[in-house]
């Protein structure tokens, strides 16, 4: 999934690395060097010292053929059946329920309007940490700082793969946050059947890649997210776009050229994004998360995901910056989200060797009952009401013809009600306070 990509797609390409030049300068300066010499060193050599890591590695050689698991005919099988069941049950909350929480009570209220949806499609976002955890058996893996349930955050990941922000559902459930997680997505999403709905319903920001175009978007949305009381786990991925090898060839390519760090494992980040989105909600924030994610044996794709091929394990180190320590000018900024990418780039190359994190095991498994009875409760209510609407209901025909036409308009044209009856009420509160 790309997010933030400013000018054309190519990594080299002038008016996407504008950002980076800009900030070349600031890279350079001695304090700066001293800084990330001195940060980055005291870290690696926790993880150089991690015994249980170097234990790990071993184990993971010995089993390394397990890895990755083949396509079998019962994979297929359970594949398809999972899928079919995701889309029926997205289908089901978009349909009969989005237009209850996102537009009735949006009507009164945006914070109880996204209370609602958040609660709804957490439940049905939480099918998929079941998919990949208790199906088709991932392990996922937390390492670093164990942070605290329903903080106000913003998340910056490395972009290993098409599937990153999948697993990233899997931090947020063990965090009581999962319906509040919200991406900056490519505007192209939004023609995806079904799922380009639920991307406008939970307020994903869409971007044309382009930052003209881009910064007024970005700043009209988040200005909305501010309300301390709308928990709020906005998700970055600075570089881009996913990582290939040739495109880390240009990124190296394009930092010889101009005096940055040469990263192998990590791409260049895109600075003018994360900059803004920063200085625009930090009055609300708690802090800022720094997520590396890996993968033993090899990055997967969405439909490894589905059929349960890879990967084997996926490792999520996390690290977290109080919003007070986070520095405050641009250039500043943009000084830190490359040190912290420097970081990654150190982080990923011990993973490559011994197989995980230091400090792992911070996060415990998710409940398997938990997820068990939120999977069946999703299933039937899903079974009882299409069985119902295609029986019984000439009503509820319309009902879901409706929500179709709306939601479609809804999302091609970017529109969201205004609270109309709750700004009635307080204008008529102050003219009787008035009187």
């Amino acid at each position: 999934m790309e997010s933030f990509q400013h000018g054309s797609k190519n990594n080299n390409a002038q008016g996407e690395n504008s950002d980076i030049v800009s900030n070349s300068h600031f890279m350079s300066e001695t304090s700066t060097k001293n800084a990330q010499e001195s940060r980055t060193g005291t870290e690696l050599n926790g993880i150089n010292e991690s015994e249980s890591c170097i234990e790990k590695r071993g184990f993971l050689e010995n089993r390394e053929v397990e890895g990755h698991r083949p396509l079998t005919f019962f994979r297929v099988i359970r594949g398809i059946s999972c899928l079919l069941i995701l889309v029926s049950t997205a289908f089901m909350t978009l349909i009969f329920l989005a237009p209850v929480s996102s537009l009735i009570l949006r009507l009164f209220s945006i914070h109880y309007s996204r209370e609602a949806t958040s609660f709804l499609f957490g439940h049905w976002l939480e099918m998929w940490p079941f998919l990949f955890e208790k199906i088709n058996k991932t392990k996922v893996i937390f390492s670093g700082h164990c942070v605290a349930p329903r903080e106000r955050i913003l998340l910056i990941s490395n972009h290993r793969t098409e599937v990153d922000w999948m697993y990233l559902w899997n931090f947020a459930l063990r965090k009581n946050s999962l319906g509040y997680i919200k991406y900056i997505l490519k505007s192209s999403v939004r023609n995806a059947p079904i799922f380009g709905w639920g991307f406008h319903i939970l307020e994903f920001i869409l971007v044309e890649r382009k930052w003209e175009q881009d910064k007024p978007v970005i700043e009209s949305m988040l200005s909305t997210f501010k309300d301390p009381q709308d928990p709020l786990w906005l998700v970055l991925f600075p570089e881009g776009t996913d990582f290939t090898e040739e495109k880390c060839r240009r990124s190296r390519k394009f930092a010889e050229e101009h005096g940055l760090p040469v990263l192998n494992n990590v791409l260049l980040p895109r600075t003018k994004g994360f900059a803004s989105s920063l200085a625009l909600l930090r009055g609300s924030l708690d802090a800022v998360y720094d997520v590396t994610i890996g993968y033993n044996y090899r990055c997967p794709t969405f439909m490894d995901n589905v059929f349960g091929m890879d990967p084997a394990e996926v490792h999520i180190h996390v690290r977290r910056v109080p919003i007070n320590e986070m520095p405050t000018s641009e250039d500043a900024v943009a000084c830190w989200l490359n040190d912290a990418f420097h970081y990654k780039d150190e982080l990923l190359s011990t993973f490559s060797v011994k197989g995980c994190f230091p400090d792992s095991d911070v996060e415990g498994e998710l409940p398997t009952f938990k997820c068990l009875l939120n999977f069946a409760v999703m299933v039937i209510a899903t079974a009882l009401i299409f069985t119902f609407t295609i029986v019984f209901s000439t009503w509820l025909k319309i009902y879901v013809a409706l929500s179709c036409v709306y939601f479609a308009g809804a999302t091609y044209f970017n529109f969201w009600p205004t609270p109309v009856f709750g700004c009635l009420a307080g204008r008529m509160s102050h003219g009787k306070t008035y009187k």
